[in-house]
């Protein structure tokens, strides 16, 4: 029986991390617990050494000394800052104006300046609550469809995850040990698809169904005291200079990620004094909320570390590569189960739970299988904007449903994030069947020729030939 224990810690472990997240413990806490627990009793049954231990030390000065975490914070802010400070009230209602003579204007605008929130905030919560407040009554207003309207404002808000600077992009980055600048890149086919997707949908429900997305009337598509084309410019290019200033300097190599995420913090608080909502009330919500995001990802991350070390201890990364390599299909049946493991297990787990959690696991396989880890991130990624959409756990409808006004049934929300499901999950399968959606965006490889590189070497002075004084005197 003994023998038999000593030889099943792996799976045992990953059973007991299941069953204290099924029962509702936080995952930081369970992590750290079910690590520990099971890692005195390997000590105990002598599967694993007491010094090896010794290197949670080591497991826990790595993460505070990682440089690349630092942008969590920074992009947090930044998207605490803009949640707040007036600019997707002008971004929505410049935007508004231009699609408002066409069926499902509103939507499309929602959907764009979604995509724009997310390329400046890189937060879910941020988009979502700030498409719901200003968008929703507007939509509720001019007769569009309950379900609808709730559904595209709770979709426009996932782009986040997908749009750099996603903080989800980074965590994954960093798990699977990869460069930012690398996955922010290969994100710009998938996010515009994306993009692409969702009005697609809205054009074809403006067809079968117009009486749900109702053109503005007249009236409503004259905006008083302001020239129009002035009104958009004052939406629209401050957040193209912000997205410039975070994007364009890490995609050009002017700055890394951490150092990009400052400027984008401090490009906020200038956009906030701009519009005049800079206060130090606005300042410490968003210093509140920073704090809160950025402590969630420190104890998740310090668990997953010493979950990850006593279970590759006592073999279970072994198990877990050999059990996911042996699926029938090759690279096929891998990303098959991979997909439906994640979009399955992301009704119980959020997006930072499985990047910490599951991703690491799932990693060595994908590695050895020969796939672009750039690409299987991105599937990932892609797969988890559905666990801020589906019931039970949907973060987007929890916000949603937060700032919805009283009048908005639970039940409208929840159908009407059914139809975005499906759209995001025919990005997953368009990106595994056209994986240059991904690879098209990274840097070319280069190639060598072995032949140019001899002849160059050839044509070089040789060292006998230099005309150097054999100890050269000090002046």
């Amino acid at each position: 029986m003994i023998d038999v224990i000593r030889s099943n810690l792996g799976p045992m472990m990953f059973g007991g991390l299941v069953v204290f997240l099924l029962i509702g413990y936080p995952a930081a806490f369970s992590l750290a617990a079910v690590g520990l627990f099971f890692g005195l009793i390997a000590i105990e049954m002598g599967v694993i050494d007491q010094s090896y231990m010794g290197n949670l030390t080591f497991q826990l000065f790595s993460i505070i000394s990682n440089d690349l975490l630092l942008s969590i914070p920074f992009f947090t802010f930044m998207g605490a800052v803009l949640e707040r400070c007036g600019l997707a009230e002008d971004l929505l209602d410049s935007v508004g104006q231009l699609f408002g003579k066409i069926r499902g204007g509103l939507s499309y605008a929602v959907i764009f300046v979604g995509a724009i929130l997310g390329a400046i905030t890189g937060t879910v919560a941020a988009s979502v609550i700030a498409m719901g407040v200003i968008s929703l009554p507007v939509m509720m207003r001019y007769g569009y469809n309950m379900q609808h309207a709730t559904g595209v404002i709770a979709a426009s808000g996932t782009i986040t995850q997908l749009i750099p600077p996603s903080l989800v992009l980074v965590v994954l980055a960093d798990v699977m040990g990869k460069s930012v600048g690398d996955m922010y890149a290969g994100a710009i086919g998938p996010s515009i698809v994306q993009v692409v997707l969702f009005c697609i949908w809205v054009m074809i429900l403006s067809i079968i169904r117009p009486e749900q997305v109702p053109a503005l009337p007249p009236e409503a598509r004259t905006l008083k005291g302001w020239p129009l084309a002035w009104k958009c410019i004052r939406g629209i290019v401050p957040s193209a200079a912000l997205i410039f200033l975070v994007l364009g300097t890490i995609f050009l190599g002017l700055a890394t990620p951490t150092e990009a995420g400052a400027m984008g913090a401090v490009g906020a608080l200038i956009l906030a004094a701009m519009y005049r909502t800079l206060t130090w009330k606005l300042t410490y919500q968003a210093m509140s909320s920073t704090m809160r995001i950025t402590a969630m990802v420190a104890f998740i991350l310090i668990g997953a570390r010493v979950f990850s070390l006593v279970f590759q201890g006592v073999g279970g990364g072994k198990w877990i590569e050999h059990m996911l390599t042996g699926l029938p299909g090759g690279q096929i049946g891998f990303l098959s189960f991979s997909m439906v493991f994640v979009f399955f297990i992301a009704f119980f787990l959020d997006f930072f739970e499985i990047a910490f959690i599951i991703i690491p696991l799932l990693t060595p396989a994908a590695e050895k299988l020969d796939i672009n880890l750039i690409w299987f991130g991105l599937l990932i990624c892609a797969n988890i904007q559905t666990s801020f959409m589906h019931p039970p756990f949907g973060f987007a409808l929890f916000y949603l449903r937060g700032i919805a006004p009283p009048e908005v049934k639970s039940r409208d929300i929840y159908l009407g994030s059914i139809p975005w499901i499906v759209l995001q999950l025919i990005l997953v399968g368009l990106m595994i069947a056209f994986p240059g959606m991904v690879t098209y965006w990274l840097d070319k490889p280069v190639i060598m020729d072995p032949a140019a590189v001899e002849r160059q070497l050839d044509s070089m002075p040789k060292f006998d030939q230099l005309d150097l004084p054999l100890f050269p005197q000090k002046n």
